[in-house]
């Protein structure tokens, strides 16, 4: 699976848990994180990888700790989403729980 793959997948789930969330993709400059999430009055900002040890490009270090400590921001990869989700939910206050199926 590809990243951009990978990304469009999170997008379909993230807008099925949080229905009415306006998800916007950020280019890749500056190493600002690749989603950021609005969902009534919170928002927050995910930095999609492939995989857990993946190349990190320079500033986004930086960009996702600043934006987390704004509100959140988190690495998300396919090993730790479901824990990442659950996390939005908790800082967005969704009563839902975060149900993934492992197949695709």
């Amino acid at each position: 699976m590809l990243e951009r793959d990978f990304q469009s997948q999170l997008v379909r789930k993230i807008k099925k848990i949080f229905p009415g969330c306006i998800v916007i993709k950020n280019d890749s400059t500056q190493g600002y994180p690749d989603l950021l999430i609005l969902h009534e009055n919170k928002w927050a900002s995910l930095e999609c990888k492939i995989k857990k040890g993946a190349r990190r490009q320079p500033n986004q270090e930086y960009y996702v700790d600043k934006m987390n400590e704004m509100s959140f921001s988190r690495f998300v990869y396919p090993e730790n989403e479901e824990e990442v989700l659950n996390e939005l939910q908790q800082t967005f206050g969704s009563r839902r729980a975060a149900r993934l199926s492992r197949r695709q």
